[in-house]
């Protein structure tokens, strides 16, 4: 079902419909800063594994990341971290930044990597802050790809819908999605690390 949501203005029954299909353990479609995703609630784990068969990735290989409200959201799902890596989530946040971080206990050992690590972001998207903050606590995400690989990531919601809508609960329309991921930033390891460039400056490091 495609659910059109104005990104300036959300709706607040739309956002509520779309947290009661979350909060029952469905997988949703959302829009973000950058490109579409797929969605979970982080507490229902057969969204999760739901998510990955549509990946085809195992469980346990998954590398998805959590869309949260704001830092002290994130400060609750993470190991305490540098005064200087807050000053950075300071500076890139809400933003088409994705930080790798140490998972705090908080994090349901399902979704952290053999490292202990886990990936956040706060989407500069009125939509998915209002459902996060509907909902309680951070949303399970990973990228949408188009079937053509050549094309990379599908834009247009009608279209995600046609080839996604029939394996999920809902879709939500947003506008247009954009063509780059977010610039994933690895904060693990004392110095910041880009470990892929995407929609966010580099120079936000410097």
């Amino acid at each position: 079902m495609l659910v059109n949501i104005n990104s300036q203005n959300p709706d607040a029954r739309k956002i509520a419909q779309a947290v009661d299909v979350l909060s029952k353990g469905g997988v949703i479609i959302i829009p973000t800063d950058t490109i579409y995703a797929l969605a979970c609630d982080l507490y229902h784990y057969k969204a999760f594994e739901k998510i990955c068969r549509m990946k085809d990735v195992r469980p346990d290989k998954a590398n998805f990341s959590l869309l949260c409200s704001d830092l002290s959201n994130i400060s609750l799902f993470t190991r305490p971290f540098d005064r200087s890596i807050y000053k950075l989530l300071n500076r890139a946040l809400p933003g088409p930044y994705t930080f790798i971080l140490d998972a705090s206990s908080e994090v349901p050992s399902v979704f952290r990597s053999r490292k202990k690590t886990i990936g956040l972001r706060i989407p500069n998207n009125k939509i998915v802050l209002d459902l996060i903050d509907k909902l309680g606590h951070p949303l399970v995400v990973t990228s949408i790809h188009d079937i053509d690989e050549i094309k990379g990531y599908p834009t247009d919601p009608e279209e995600i819908d046609e080839i996604y809508g029939n394996q999920v609960e809902l879709v939500i329309d947003g506008g247009a999605g954009k063509i780059k991921a977010s610039t994933v930033i690895d904060c693990t390891g004392g110095t910041p690390v880009i470990t892929r460039e995407g929609a966010g400056d580099p120079d936000i490091l410097n």
